[in-house]
């Protein structure tokens, strides 16, 4: 019961969406398509959907032509960030739609809904209407609405994007085990996201998409520890990692006049020339023997403070895992953790991984 997309092209008023996407999914996994916004994500699903044509290319589900399927027919269900329900009917009511629309008898349309409340925490709500639950409640129903489908191919669109921080982390926390816990050997689930955190802690197959087409797709792990090229380590990663231009000289990494570092011994089999070197914001640490950078901007995230720095030419993000006070135009040093360096080739290719090369 697979999912196949082959040479998948949509290109509106001259500009890809989609480009040449020829993907397999297999029944029973859990896939997350990441990529940031207009990367191509939502075009991706709703041609799953059908509720998007293509110009080209062909999708098969089971051996059987998709394309010449009609939404209503496709045993897909798809959850929006948008908490789309219907504002008139009940909680019970907006999950037993689908299984109404279908003429089930009223005791299995009973036993479906009940179960799927369960599995997102919503017993008790059955008789509220939707203008009186949360942000976080609304998408827990639209959520349940789909399982109870029980259809094949179960598509979320970004679905946690419009909650607060905190319901984000805690509905993330539990899709992962409603997910784990419901996924039959014969379903797909396909959650498109713009956050590197969201699809490494769900932990399925990533598909990194960029400007509608594919760069990378592998295990969550793969994906993480040997990223591609650039523009995979860039949008894997929150912050966005460090990419800089250098070069290897005499045993010397030199990103500019002023920041050279010794060669770690396990690069010294990479040839001397220009590359670009990729480094995690967490690989570059506030150090007094390091080297001096000055303050551009510093944020702070929950428990953690972002700096923005340069020195010259050279600009570095950092990720400090604790809360500082910073003010701009400050001075600091910083060490750069080379043993944990990315090394991508002229055109943006991996050449060599921290991970891959341990």
């Amino acid at each position: 019961m697979n999912l196949i997309t082959e040479n998948l092209c949509f290109k509106p008023e001259h500009e890809y969406y989609l480009n040449d996407i020829s993907l397999e999914f297999k029944a029973g996994n859990l896939y997350t398509l990441l990529g940031r916004t207009l990367s191509g994500k939502t075009s991706f699903l709703k041609t799953i959907a059908g509720l998007q044509p293509v110009d080209s290319g062909q999708i098969t589900f089971a051996g059987k032509d998709f394309n010449s399927i009609p939404v209503w027919k496709r045993n897909v269900a798809m959850v929006y960030q948008q908490f789309i329900n219907y504002p008139h009917l009940t909680v019970f009511d907006n999950i037993a739609f689908p299984l109404k629309q279908r003429k089930m008898k009223f005791s299995d349309i009973q036993n479906e809904v009940s179960s799927a409340i369960k599995k997102v925490g919503l017993q008790g709500f059955e008789k509220r209407k939707i203008q009186e639950l949360s942000g976080g409640q609304q998408q827990r129903v639209a959520l349940a609405r789909s399982l109870a489908k029980k259809a094949k191919i179960l598509l979320l669109d970004e679905p946690l994007v419009n909650l607060d921080y905190k319901l984000r982390e805690d509905l993330r926390n539990e899709f992962k085990n409603i997910f784990s816990g419901d996924l039959s050997s014969q379903s797909i689930l396909i959650y498109a996201s713009t956050d590197p955190l969201e699809a490494m802690q769900l932990n399925g197959n990533i598909i990194v998409i960029d400007e509608g087409k594919i760069l990378q797709h592998d295990s969550a792990k793969e994906v993480f520890e040997n990223p591609s090229n650039v523009r995979v380590a860039e949008i894997t990663n929150e912050p966005a990692m460090n990419i800089v231009n250098g070069s290897i000289e005499s045993k010397k990494i030199i990103l500019n006049k002023d920041v050279q570092i010794d060669l770690p011994d396990k690069l010294k089999t990479i040839k001397p020339g220009k590359y670009f070197f990729g480094l995690r914001a967490s690989d570059i640490v506030l150090d007094d023997s390091g080297f001096q950078f000055v303050v551009d901007l510093a944020e702070i995230s929950g428990s953690e403070t972002i700096l923005h720095l340069h020195q010259d030419n050279l600009k570095f993000v950092s990720l400090i895992n604790e809360v500082k006070n910073f003010n701009n135009r400050d001075k600091v040093m910083l060490k750069i953790m080379s043993e944990n360096l990315y090394v991508f080739n002229e055109k943006g290719n991996l050449i060599f991984s921290p991970f891959k090369n341990k």
